[in-house]
């Protein structure tokens, strides 16, 4: 779409219908596919054969130091900080980082447009991207969004804009397309924020997902899964609710809920960004790991506005991680997931927050059930893309477990 034909979307802010999605299998719509090349598809997705020590050398400068262990699980980075906006701000997911780095950065003139997503105007919970140029327009962009949104679509129609200097707010698998095609996009100036992420559906689906958590769904305006082993809903009214995840429906959702991308995605901590900003090593605050030069720059944007200090971390994460690979395993051959007890619930529950892995291992063992849940699914649904699409890094945090190619029962093989 050319920019004298964009529609309204207030000032400040361009939301234009993106064009057409080629058909892609093992896709989740980053956008790359609705440019005026989708054949970049090739080189640039995450899911046909990713090269995280190529781009981690262009973006950070390195690969992940051996001599740093969490670097395996996180990706490089300067620091990890557990970190808090002093003044959280109204309506954001956790106090509003990210938002609020995004409006410094147009506020100080170091980008001309910001690339990220918005809710829907008929769907506050399906994702739509938008360009904004006015600080002003970000509140209207916090918050999560689930579903699928051709964020990239919207690269070269800021370019053809006159847009040099763009801050990108985006998921792993749009972040990696992102970077891979970076160079030959122009940008002057690109900073990046990513947002962890691990498992997407369609906005549909998830919505079915609503129905399950509240006779009210229509209601429900937050979502968060909390460090605390807790899911945290809002509703309209004022009111909060928080579940165990022990308690979550997931046995009543159908077995494609969460596409085969999803469970085989490589990237929980979008590794290729300046900055994360998460909650998983946060403990009830937000978690940000600096990865670079740029990283740096937008944490220092914030100044007084950041109470920042080191992340803890507490407990085990052994016996976690091996119960969901037993339950992995057999979700991924067809058999039902060993339920507990209903009288045990509530006591594991109660349990979990005290003992279980909190703060920096609590990270690690995200991190951990991610890789399992990759390696498992690709090898038994797709065993042919398992060797180019599962990173050497991903064997190594599994092998903690006796998995290894072409062995995901966890067994030496005869």
């Amino acid at each position: 779409m050319s920019p004298d034909t964009r529609p309204p979307c207030g000032p400040g802010r361009w939301s234009p219908e993106p064009g057409p999605a080629e058909p892609r299998d093992l896709c989740t719509d980053c956008g790359v596919s609705r440019t005026d090349d989708p054949k970049r598809c090739g080189r640039a997705c995450q899911f046909i054969q990713p090269d995280y020590d190529r781009w981690e050398r262009a973006v950070h400068g390195r690969t992940r130091d051996p001599d740093r262990p969490d670097e395996l699980h996180f990706g490089p980075y300067r620091r990890m900080l557990r970190a808090r906006l002093t003044a959280p701000r109204n309506g954001a997911q956790w106090t509003g980082i990210t938002t609020r780095i995004a409006e410094k950065l147009l506020e100080t003139g170091a980008v001309d447009a910001v690339l990220t997503m918005a809710p829907a105007a008929d769907d506050r919970w399906r994702p739509v991207p938008v360009l904004v140029t006015d600080p002003a327009e970000l509140a209207g962009c916090r918050g999560m969004r689930m579903g699928y949104a051709p964020l990239l679509s919207l690269l070269e129609p800021a370019r053809d804009l006159g847009h040099r200097r763009l801050a990108v707010v985006g998921i792993p698998c749009q972040v990696y397309a992102l970077r891979a095609l970076e160079a030959e996009l122009g940008f002057e100036r690109l900073y990046v924020i990513g947002t962890p992420c691990s498992d997407n559906t369609t906005t549909e689906k998830f919505h079915r997902f609503l129905e399950l958590l509240s006779d009210r769904p229509e209601t429900i305006t937050y979502l968060e899964f909390r460090a605390d082993y807790h899911v945290e809903l809002r509703f309209a009214d004022g009111r909060v609710k928080t579940i165990p995840f022990l308690k979550l429906p997931f046995a009543k959702l159908p077995a494609d809920f969460f596409p085969l991308t999803c469970r085989t995605c490589v990237d929980y901590t979008n590794v290729l960004a300046d900055i994360t900003v998460g909650y998983m090593g946060g403990q009830g605050d937000q978690w940000l790991l600096v990865r670079n030069d740029r990283g740096e720059e937008l944490v220092d944007l914030l100044g007084a506005e950041l109470h920042a200090e080191a992340p803890g971390t507490a407990g085990k994460r052994d016996a976690a991680v091996k119960g969901f690979l037993v339950n992995v395993q057999r979700a991924a051959g067809g058999l039902p997931l060993r339920a507990m007890p209903n009288w045990v619930r509530p006591f594991v529950a109660w349990l979990q927050p005290r003992i279980g892995p909190r703060g920096l291992e609590f990270a690690r063992a995200r991190v951990e059930m991610k890789a399992i849940e990759t390696v498992v699914h690709l090898e038994r649904e797709e065993p042919r893309r398992a060797r180019y699409m599962i990173p050497g890094h991903v064997w190594r945090l599994v092998a903690r477990y006796g998995l290894s190619p072409g062995n995901t029962q966890g067994r030496p093989k005869s």
